[in-house]
């Protein structure tokens, strides 16, 4: 599935309620920043399945929202194999994490990879230059971080 098609929609509204509910108690943020999490993380995974060998990486509040959906693990498997036909794996890695502008910088493919397409994108989550990017690195094959194949 192209990810031009894959709205937020792509997730059905019960799970979406679910996801957020869980961010708001476990992590201690508001509806409408869960909300956002929710939906970027739904735009990121449809960008990784549009294109997997293509080198895309999860701010540090959509890698959360991805964690949290692959909690649901049903939910994320029956996701996973309606938008990319496989299952999207997250393997992390350990490496030094940009600061800074260069959070942006590193981030920037992915950003840029969601607009294009047309898919939803909060910019607070993605370019506020500040904090950490994602510690996923180099496994996540399937979303095209990592220099191996697809499974």
């Amino acid at each position: 599935m192209a990810a031009t098609t894959c709205a937020p929609s792509a997730v059905p509204t019960e799970v979406r309620h679910r996801l957020r509910l869980q961010l708001t108690s476990e992590h201690s943020i508001t509806v409408v920043e869960a909300d956002r999490i929710v939906t970027d993380t739904i735009s990121f995974l449809a960008v990784c399945a549009a294109s997997p060998h293509s080198r895309f990486r999860p701010s540090r509040q959509v890698d959360l929202g991805w964690h949290q959906f692959i909690l649901n693990t049903r939910d994320y498997a029956d996701f996973c194999e309606r938008v990319a036909g496989r299952f999207i794996h997250h393997v992390p890695d350990e490496f030094d994490a940009p600061v800074g502008r260069a959070t942006a910088d590193v981030l920037s493919p992915t950003v840029d990879a969601i607009k294009a397409a047309g898919l939803p994108f909060h910019a607070e989550l993605w370019l506020s230059g500040s904090g950490r990017c994602s510690q996923c690195h180099a496994g996540c094959t399937d979303c095209g971080q990592g220099g191996g194949t697809a499974n």
